[in-house]
């Protein structure tokens, strides 16, 4: 969701590109992946992010059903569980102080309804998990139980919300491991040791942001640095090429003239605990999928954070057999690596802003609103007016359902099918997904194929379809 962060402030100062970044590697962890083990022909639907605050009938939204069909068809169907499915009625919690953008709530009824539209595995780790605190989040994972929609990403101590879940199908057991880089700092769960317990949360990748500047901007910056009174910082080394100024790590690069850039190293021990579960999981699993929940560097970028490309390749070194991108509700672009998916970003699926209920006294003051003069549906048509709308506005409602058909050891297929959310729809029907008419996933596919280009992958349209094929065997991990 919508996040209020470091990297937004920054962003806010200065709009920034990462088109030109170079990808950060990541260090794999040593170990040798098991080989596709489902038969040939199993399928994988994707989805984005899944906001969805109430049942849905199919009359509501006309294609909806032809769009749950491409779900329920494939041998297992994911998507990123992106609220808090909570009954307000016997619910004995509170919104927490913090949140990931709005404290996202959904109805129970929701979570059947999305296992009987055919969805099988979902993520739980990403920056709203935790809108409504501990209870919250339990809550949340225990009608997802209920419902028997496996989901990984949250748990009692880091080691839990690290692990692989597992789902059992005909064609073999799959297994999920859910992170995210994008999250609130309560939420991070942490494991106990000696006589310190552990604390719940989800299963977080710590990042160390740096913010890229041109020589010229460093030079100002130092001036900004001296300038403070004495005694209130550390002195800077006036032959580094980096620095620290209210909180923010500056770097000077040479690449970068009129415009920041931003760069992030993730932490090494999130990074090799995370492999190791992926590890792990492939090795009680015929099929793994790893998931990321990254908002980085922020929603305005159509391409990944820089750190995001080498932790991908390494969980599918490791042995994840799809790599599954979601957060910035926006399309990020798609590449084949060894034979394996990575989509950067799916979008939303289900965005529906519009009708999240109830509104915290928080946010009404947060944005100067008055809760006696303005109700939260008011509030909320506002919200999404002011940073879902004008003329980026499309973007948010656009996105694909991508089935992926593995065969001979790696994806041999993947199609992707353009839907729409009712952006210029009113409310009843915003935020549900139907086919995207002609024109519309004309412009979808044409865009999903310009961004998946720097990755080396091309996307022929048949029709109002986006085919990937992917000849020959795929690569030995």
């Amino acid at each position: 969701m919508f996040r209020s962060s470091l990297s937004l402030a920054l962003t806010i100062l200065a709009v920034a590109s990462t088109a030109g970044l170079a990808q950060r590697p990541v260090a794999p962890v040593a170990g040798s992946a098991q080989r596709l083990g489902v038969p040939n022909g199993f399928s994988l639907a994707a989805v984005g992010d899944l906001i969805q605050t109430d049942s849905i009938s199919p009359a509501r939204s006309p294609g909806f059903a032809e769009v749950i069909a491409r779900i329920a068809g494939a041998t297992v169907a994911f998507g990123n569980f992106e609220s808090n499915a909570i009954d307000m009625k016997t619910f004995r919690g509170y919104p927490e102080a913090e949140n990931g953008g709005l404290w996202l709530r959904s109805e129970p009824e929701v979570v059947a309804d999305q296992k009987a539209m055919g969805f099988d595995l979902v993520a739980r780790a990403n920056n709203n998990s935790y809108d409504w605190g501990l209870e919250g989040m339990r809550e949340t994972d225990r009608w997802l139980d209920r419902a028997g929609i496996v989901h990984a990403g949250t748990g009692e101590t880091r080691s839990a919300a690290r692990a692989a879940s597992y789902l059992a199908t005909t064609q073999g057991t799959v297994a999920l491991v859910s992170m995210t880089s994008s999250f609130t700092p309560l939420s991070r769960a942490m494991n106990p040791v000696n006589q310190a317990p552990g604390r719940p949360g989800v299963n977080a990748v710590r990042l160390s942001t740096r913010v890229l500047v041109s020589p010229a901007m460093l030079r100002a910056l130092r001036a900004l640095h001296a300038a403070q009174p004495k005694g209130s910082f550390q002195p800077a080394d006036s032959n580094s090429t980096d620095l620290e100024l209210f909180g923010v790590r500056y770097q000077s690069s040479p690449t970068i003239t009129d415009q920041v850039a931003f760069s992030y190293d993730p932490d090494s021990t999130d990074v090799g605990e995370n492999l190791a579960a992926i590890r792990l999981g492939k090795a009680k699993a015929d099929f793994l999928i790893a998931t990321l929940h990254s908002h980085e560097p922020e929603n305005w970028s159509e391409a990944p954070a820089d750190f995001v490309p080498g932790l991908a390749h390494a969980a599918i070194d490791a042995g994840a057999d799809a790599f599954i991108g979601h957060g910035p509700h926006r399309l990020r672009g798609i590449e084949i690596y060894r034979g394996r998916p990575i989509f950067y970003s799916l979008g939303n699926f289900f965005f529906q802003v519009s009708s999240i209920a109830p509104v915290a006294m928080d946010l009404y003051e947060q944005f100067g609103k008055d809760p006696r003069t303005t109700t939260d549906a008011e509030f909320l048509r506002w919200f999404e007016n002011t940073f879902f709308g004008g003329e980026d506005g499309p973007v948010w409602y656009q996105s694909v359902v991508a089935v992926s058909t593995y065969r001979d050891g790696g994806v041999s297929e993947i199609r992707l099918y353009p839907v729409e959310l009712g952006f210029h729809d009113g409310e009843a029907g915003k935020g549900i997904p139907r086919p995207a008419p002609a024109e519309v996933a004309q412009q979808i596919l044409a865009t999903l194929a310009r961004l998946s280009r720097p990755f080396g992958t091309t996307i022929a349209v048949e029709g109002n379809v986006g085919v990937i094929r992917i000849t020959g065997p795929a690569p030995t991990r």
